[in-house]
């Protein structure tokens, strides 16, 4: 079974009540149990949901598989001059570490930031 990091774009595509083909597949994903998150995406949705008072959705998150997060501060300053040499910019490093996770862990990301799409052309790292 792969799994893939949802990305906050999603969640909150999701949670909005968006209904889209990608979200028709984040919901096969849900079904197929092979969903997980990290906490930086956690920290990215949480804060919002605990200061609206959004305990389901707090408590949906909390019991995602939740994978660990290794930060490599050198390989994200290398993704970062990659990006840069290659006219990717505006990227923040909280993405930076999202695709390192992802590279780490050998799983996919599933996302709908379009910036995501463009880096993958430049680093090694699986889109769902």
């Amino acid at each position: 079974m792969n799994l893939v990091l949802i990305d906050s774009s999603v969640w909150i595509a999701y949670f909005r009540g968006i209904k889209t083909a990608r979200i028709n597949e984040f919901e096969n994903l849900i079904d197929n149990n092979q969903i997980c998150v990290n906490d930086l995406i956690l920290s990215e949705l949480l804060p919002s949901l605990y200061q609206r008072k959004e305990s389901e959705i707090i408590d949906i998150l909390k019991s995602v598989r939740k994978i660990p997060l290794e930060i490599n501060w050198d390989e994200i300053i290398e993704f970062q001059r990659i990006n840069l040499k290659s006219g990717i910019n505006n990227v923040g490093i909280p993405d930076l570490i999202i695709v390192q996770n992802v590279i780490q862990n050998g799983i996919s990301l599933f996302t709908i930031d379009n910036h995501f799409h463009i880096m993958s052309k430049h680093h090694k790292f699986k889109l769902y």
